[in-house]
C-alpha cells in the first residue's frame, strides 16, 4: 500500500478503535458479564410490566401496530436503563 493511503486508513481505525477502551461488566454473585445483558434483561420485564399496566387500564385493545409498539417501548427502556447506570 501507498503510504498517503494508509493514513487515513490508520486514523479511522484508531477512532473506531476508541470506544473499545470501557468494557462495561457487572459483577453479579461473581461471575462478570457482559453490562447490557442486563439491561436488555431489566428492558425486557419493563416492557410486559407497561404492557401488563395498559391491559389493566383497557388501551391496549386499542393500539395499532402493537408488535411495533412494544419494540420501540423495549429499546426505550434499554437503552433508559443503559444511560442511567452506565453513560460515562
Amino acid at each position: 500500500m501507498h503510504p498517503i493511503r494508509t493514513k487515513p486508513l490508520l486514523l479511522l481505525t484508531i477512532l473506531l478503535l476508541g470506544g473499545c477502551v470501557h468494557s462495561p461488566t457487572v459483577d453479579v454473585l461473581g461471575s462478570y458479564f457482559p453490562a447490557w445483558m442486563g439491561c436488555i434483561i431489566i428492558g425486557l420485564v419493563s416492557t410486559v410490566i407497561v404492557r401488563l399496566l395498559l391491559i389493566g387500564v383497557g388501551i391496549y385493545a386499542h393500539l395499532r401496530l402493537k408488535p411495533l409498539v412494544l419494540s420501540c417501548m423495549a429499546i426505550l427502556f434499554t437503552l433508559a436503563v443503559w444511560l442511567v447506570f452506565f453513560k460515562n
